[in-house]
């Protein structure tokens, strides 16, 4: 433990001297490659679809003029530490949603699993370019010291998987779930417990009792990381349609790159955002219908009717935690009541 305590100590000192130095001198050339560090808020298993493509990618267009090195959830920092080691240089990008890197900015609650925001993947990018949530991204990072937003897009839906049935609301009470943490502060209100632990420790903590259980992800991760070969029931209510996931560069960092690399790093983070929706959307449809690991479970349509009814609060009590989470909220709103006029097939 002490010699990774150094590692990240000398890292961040060596970070924050090298981007002062780079800040200093222009781009030259591409003889000794620039390197970065990105890491991640998956695992390995997971990661192998939500980023490892795109940083692949980009290594072989780059060239040679820049590697980027990949790091999975922890191996360099804690997840909950991504946001400072990213601000203080120990890493030059982050893959990661807000809520989970404990992100300083006021709209940190709707970066992951944010309560019925979405039903479909394609919901994020839409809100993102057609309702203003670019511009309030950007505006909110732009009050942050050394920390530059890049894109967001989509993940998967939000079920719970767990090794005791839930076949209704009293089912959830007392069950320690793993989970993101806005999903996991809305849950809680039907007494489910957000434990947090390693991402790496899940697959253990569930096998040894100290989980009951996963909100974290949908179908595909399930089955991709494992987690279905330990879970017995799936609830098929969704909580959410999708993810919000984010990239993010230290500021210095990214001024150090040239634009064409700039462009070419925006270019493979869409064609990551491309990837994960397929992989998502077939993935999800393919095993509710053909996964043989959990059985299917579902709420009381009353009962589901009112754990939507909720969400309506949830939605007034975080839009009135500042101006600008009330103008995200209002998104939300406006592009619900949009879907549900433009009808089949958009709800």
């Amino acid at each position: 433990m002490a010699s990774r305590r150094k590692f990240l100590t000398t890292a961040a000192i060596g970070g924050g001297a090298a981007a002062a130095s780079t800040l200093a001198a222009p781009y030259v050339s591409a003889q000794s490659p620039i390197r970065w560090r990105l890491q991640t808020y998956s695992g390995a298993p997971l990661g192998a679809h939500v980023i490892k493509p795109q940083i692949d990618a980009f290594n072989r267009a780059a060239n040679g003029e820049m590697e980027i090195e990949l790091y999975y959830a922890d191996q360099l920092v804690p997840t909950d530490e991504l946001f400072r080691a990213l601000q203080n240089g120990t890493l030059d990008a982050v893959q990661s949603d807000e809520a989970t890197m404990a992100s300083p900015v006021d709209i940190s609650v709707f970066g992951g699993y944010f309560p019925f925001a979405t039903r479909f993947s394609l919901d994020v990018p839409a809100l993102f370019n057609y309702y203003g949530l670019n511009e309030i991204w950007q505006e909110a990072y732009d009050e942050v010291d050394n920390v530059t937003w890049l894109s967001s897009g989509a993940w998967d839906p939000l079920h719970i998987f767990t090794i005791d049935p839930i076949r209704s609301l009293a089912d959830m009470r007392g069950k320690r779930v793993f989970g993101v943490p806005t999903a996991g502060r809305f849950l809680s209100r039907y007494g489910l417990i957000p434990v947090t632990v390693p991402w790496d420790d899940v697959e253990v903590a569930l096998q040894t009792g100290q989980l009951d259980g996963v909100a974290w992800c949908g179908f595909t991760e399930a089955y991709e990381v494992g987690w279905a070969d330990i879970c017995n029931y799936a609830l098929t209510n969704s909580v959410t349609g999708a993810w919000f996931g984010s990239y993010f560069a230290n500021t210095a960092s990214w001024n150090n790159i040239p634009p064409h690399l700039q462009e070419l790093f925006r270019i493979t983070i869409d064609q990551s955002h491309y990837y994960r929706a397929v992989w998502y959307w077939g993935g999800e449809a393919q095993l509710r219908v053909h996964g043989e690991k959990m059985e299917l479970t579902s709420l009381p349509a009353e009962e589901w009717a009112q754990v939507t009814a909720d969400a309506n609060g949830f939605w007034d009590e975080i839009a009135g935690s500042s101006p600008r989470a009330g103008r995200v909220v209002q998104a939300f709103k406006d592009y619900a009541a949009n879907m549900e006029a433009a009808g089949y097939p958009y709800r």
